[in-house]
């Protein structure tokens, strides 16, 4: 009876045994993948390795073993010291960036990796390094400081995805930190760029006051265009007051000759008296000058 007990307890503690064997639990932000005998365990069907999600799972006891992976978003872990990359202008540059990635592909990644973190991140490093120099090759130092940082990184996430992804790997995210020139050739770049920038300055000075002379040159034309059209006008206009003048004299003549040389004759005893006081004039009473005086007398 003792002996059966003892198989009996025997028997239980190795079934409990071999059914924890047979589970195991994938946590939250992380999947699996169960190798059989040092393979991967495929779908029958579909010919694909099967990847188990967060939950609780059965295996072959024994005969399998189980590969965690944390599937949630990584840190590209760098060295301390930014990187050296060349310029077009065969300037170094000294370059400090980050980058956020993912396992998109566990299978693949597994076979590109071996299961290694480590490994992942030194083949992903050397593929963003190789685009960085690539794009960084292409430009100058001023564009890669100044104007074009948000441009090559866009670059550098789209090549850096495309070319991880033979690794099972989906880069979501490049960022450049720091760009910062050597202190051997700081003061060089400095010098030039203030060069290029003093060139800039005075081109637009020099446009400034070219177009300065013009606009001054076309008003002064127009100036002078628009006061002899006014004063043409006015000479025109003048000219039409003469005429309308002279034919109102002329018609005043013509109605009452008499009275028209009397007038005249008073507006010029006016224009001769008026303003000479202290003038003295020897004329001859009886002349034509007077006729209309001695008429008033």
């Amino acid at each position: 009876m003792k002996a059966t007990m003892t198989v009996i307890t025997a028997i239980i503690l190795i079934a409990i045994f071999v059914l924890f064997s047979s589970m195991f639990t994938v946590n939250e932000g992380s999947h699996a993948l169960v190798l059989r005998l040092g393979k991967l365990q495929v779908n029958p069907k579909t010919k694909k390795a099967i990847v188990y999600g967060p939950g609780l799972h059965f295996k072959t006891p024994f005969i399998t073993s189980v590969s965690h992976f944390d599937t949630r978003l990584q840190n590209l872990s760098d060295d301390a010291s930014p990187k050296r990359v060349l310029t077009e202008e065969q300037k170094y540059v000294l370059v400090d960036y980050f980058a956020k990635w993912r396992i998109d592909d566990l299978p693949l990644y597994y076979k590109r990796t071996l299961d290694n973190s480590t490994r992942a991140n030194i083949l992903l490093k050397q593929k963003i390094n190789d685009e960085l120099r690539a794009l960084f090759g292409e430009r100058t130092i001023s564009e890669v400081v100044s104007g074009e940082r948000s441009d090559i990184m866009a670059k550098l996430q789209d090549d850096a995805n495309a070319s991880a992804k033979s690794l099972g790997i989906k880069v979501t995210d490049v960022r450049i930190q720091g760009i910062e020139l050597p202190k051997e050739v700081q003061d060089s770049v400095f010098q030039r760029m203030s060069t290029q920038r003093e060139q800039v300055a005075t081109n637009l000075r020099a446009q400034g006051k070219a177009s300065a002379e013009q606009i001054q040159a076309t008003a002064d034309a127009q100036v002078t265009i628009d006061l002899a059209t006014t004063k043409a006008k006015a000479q025109a206009m003048r000219a039409e007051g003469d005429k309308e003048a002279a034919n109102i004299y002329t018609q005043a003549y013509a109605k009452d000759p008499k009275f028209y040389r009397f007038y005249k004759s008073l507006l010029s005893y006016q224009n001769a008296f008026a303003n000479h006081a202290h003038t003295t004039m020897i004329l001859d009473p009886k002349s034509d000058f007077f006729k209309y005086f001695n008429l008033i007398q």
